[in-house]
C-alpha cells in the first residue's frame, strides 16, 4: 500500500473540488481502487503503487490545466482527465491558437486533440479526410479553417457541398425552387457560416459566389481552383460520386471531406465512397486521414455516453445502426 499526500498550493479547495465536492467525487469514481481523503488544502491518497503513480501524473497535469485556465468543470474532466494526451495538449497551450473570430467576437479554437490535428495537418496536406461520430466538430472546425483561409486570401472562394441522399429523388415533389428545396439539407453549413461571418458580409459573399453551398451533384464538370472545398456527410456519397468530387481538385485548392462511417444512409452501406477513399488514399503523400472518436464530442455530455452505448450494442449484435 502506497500513500501520497498532495498539497493544493495557491488554489481554493472549495472552488477546485466543485459544488458539493462534485469534481472530487468524479475523480474518485475514475480511480475506484484509490482511497482519496480531502482535508482543506491537503489531499491524501492510498492505494497500490502503480495506481498511485498514474493518479499522481494525471492529477498534476490537471492542476497545471486548472492554474492556467482557472476552471475545471465536468466537461473538462470528461475531455481531459480520462486521456493524458488531451490533458497534456491543453496544459502545453496547444489549444491557444485562434482559428478565426466569430461574429460575437468569440475566438474559435480547436477544443479537442483531433480538432487540433485537423488544424495542424491542414497546413501540410491538400486533402484531409475527417471521419468520426456526430458532434466532434469535424465540419465546424473545417469551416473555420476555410473562413480563415478566405479572409487571409489564401483562397479565392469557399465551396461547401453535401450529398442530398436524404432527399433522393423526392426533391421534385417538394414545393419551391431548387434553393428552397435544398436549404433544409444544407442548413448545418449555413449555421456554421453565420457564427463566423457577419450577416451582410456573408450575404454579399454568397451573392457574388465567393461562398457557394450546393449539393454534391452540382460539382460535376467543374474544375475547382484556388478554392477551399468541404464535402460534408461524405459517407453518403457513392464511389463514383466521390471519385467525381475528388477529381475536381484544381491548382491552389484545399479539400476536406467529413463523414461518419457508422451513419451511412445509402441502400447498400458497401457503396459508400468514403469507406473506399479511406482505404485506397491513405498512403498518398498530401492526403491525411483523421479518425475522430467519442473523446472529441463537444455537444451535451450525454452524447458521448449515448454513442458509446450504441457502439456497444452494434458490436454485440454485429450490425451498424443508422440515424
Amino acid at each position: 500500500m502506497t500513500e501520497l499526500v498532495i498539497f493544493l498550493e495557491d488554489i481554493d479547495p472549495v472552488v477546485f473540488y466543485g459544488t458539493n465536492n462534485f469534481v472530487l467525487d468524479r475523480i474518485r469514481r475514475l480511480f475506484p481502487k484509490i482511497k482519496i481523503i480531502a482535508r482543506g488544502n491537503e489531499l491524501k491518497c492510498m492505494g497500490e503503487e502503480a495506481e498511485i503513480a498514474i493518479f499522481a501524473e494525471r492529477f498534476n497535469e490537471m492542476l497545471e490545466y486548472y492554474r492556467k485556465y482557472h476552471r475545471f468543470n465536468e466537461e473538462d474532466i470528461e475531455k481531459y482527465f480520462f486521456d493524458a494526451e488531451h490533458m497534456k495538449s491543453a496544459s502545453d497551450g496547444q489549444f491557444e491558437e485562434v482559428i478565426v473570430y466569430g461574429t460575437s467576437g468569440r475566438p474559435i479554437r480547436a477544443r479537442t486533440v483531433n480538432q487540433l490535428n485537423l488544424v495542424n495537418l491542414y497546413r501540410t496536406n491538400d486533402l484531409i479526410i475527417a471521419e468520426g461520430p456526430a458532434g466532434t466538430g469535424k465540419t465546424y472546425t473545417s469551416i473555420a479553417l476555410a473562413v480563415r483561409a478566405l479572409k487571409e486570401r489564401e483562397v479565392k472562394r469557399i465551396i461547401l457541398a453535401r450529398p442530398a441522399v436524404e432527399a433522393g429523388e423526392r426533391l421534385g415533389f417538394l414545393p419551391g425552387d431548387m434553393k428552397e428545396k435544398l436549404d433544409p439539407y444544407l442548413q448545418p453549413l449555413y449555421d456554421a457560416l453565420h457564427n463566423m461571418i457577419p450577416f451582410k458580409k456573408l450575404e454579399a459573399w454568397m451573392e457574388d459566389e465567393t461562398i457557394q453551398i450546393a449539393p454534391l451533384a452540382f460539382m460535376r464538370g467543374r474544375t475547382l481552383e484556388n478554392a477551399f472545398v468541404i464535402l460534408d456527410e461524405a459517407q453518403n456519397a457513392t464511389m463514383p460520386q466521390l471519385k467525381m468530387f475528388l477529381t475536381r481538385m484544381g491548382i491552389g485548392s484545399k479539400f476536406i471531406m467529413t463523414g461518419d462511417a457508422t451513419q451511412i444512409d445509402l441502400q447498400k452501406k458497401s457503396d459508400s465512397g468514403l469507406l473506399q477513399a479511406m482505404r485506397i488514399l491513405s498512403d498518398i503523400e498530401g492526403v491525411s486521414i483523421i479518425r475522430f472518436d467519442e473523446r472529441d464530442i463537444v455537444r451535451h455530455k450525454l452524447v458521448r455516453h449515448i454513442i458509446k452505448a450504441y457502439e456497444k450494442d452494434e458490436n454485440e449484435s454485429g450490425t451498424n445502426g443508422n440515424k
